[in-house]
């Protein structure tokens, strides 16, 4: 097997397309974060008709977290099939294949066996954090709860956000999901396309996006608000 197989080709394509949509439940999670846990701004919003929009932003944007985490997991053919990427970097013949094309860029004794070692390193990597999530791993049920709440109900804990006072088991267990991701699609992308990027990078701009957005946002019983009318 060399570089130009069909399967390492797919290989880079897959890991392409779950790149892409982790980038999307990042906008989204990290949006959605301050929605959720910003104590300040569940005060500013108070028992408000201005509540309502807010709770039509938040769950829209947990839905649509939710709904970019799991179609790295998805099962559909069509689908990026996280398990279709850890069965093929399984594979010896595909690592030695990277490892091979990787060294061509460089000349000195001994770099096919240094890369392999490194890719096997990324490739272990992958498959310890993919195991956890699978059948018998130790968080399977946390994959198999998303996987319920994005085919019944998309939304989950979206109560008055004023009683929001952090995260609850679920939110810690989706936030560690999060996480766990980020990592695995950073080491496939170093894996499969040579890539060196860190999705929590970008998560940090977002973060400063969502709390210059959220600070300015207010129900009308807040003052500050245009509505907002003081009552002696």
């Amino acid at each position: 097997m060399d570089i130009t197989d069909s399967e390492i080709t797919k290989l880079k394509k897959m890991v392409t397309a779950a790149q892409e949509e982790f980038d999307m439940a990042v906008t989204y999670h990290e949006v959605w974060k301050p929605a959720a846990y910003d104590k300040d701004l569940h005060s500013r919003m108070g028992q408000s008709y201005a509540s309502q929009a807010f709770l039509v932003m938040r769950t829209a944007l947990r839905r649509e977290t939710v709904l970019a985490l799991m179609r790295l997991w998805d099962r559909n053919k069509q689908a990026v099939r996280m398990s279709l990427i850890v069965a093929t970097i399984r594979k010896s013949a595909v690592i030695d294949a990277l490892a091979a094309d990787r060294a061509k860029r460089f000349d000195w004794p001994g770099v096919v066996e240094e890369m392999r070692a490194d890719l096997q390193a990324k490739a272990d990597k992958v498959i310890e954090l993919t195991n956890k999530y699978s059948e018998g791993g130790s968080h399977n049920a946390v994959r198999e709860d998303l996987l319920r709440l994005r085919d019944e109900r998309l939304a989950h804990r979206q109560i008055e956000p004023s009683i929001v006072a952090g995260a609850d088991k679920f939110d810690e267990a989706i936030e560690e999901f999060y996480q766990d991701n980020a990592k695995i699609i950073q080491e496939l992308l170093s894996l499969a396309n040579a890539m060196a990027y860190d999705p929590l990078d970008a998560a940090k701009v977002y973060q400063r996006y969502a709390a210059e957005f959220w600070v300015g946002v207010r129900g009308e019983k807040t003052e500050g608000h245009p509505h907002f009318r003081c009552r002696r």
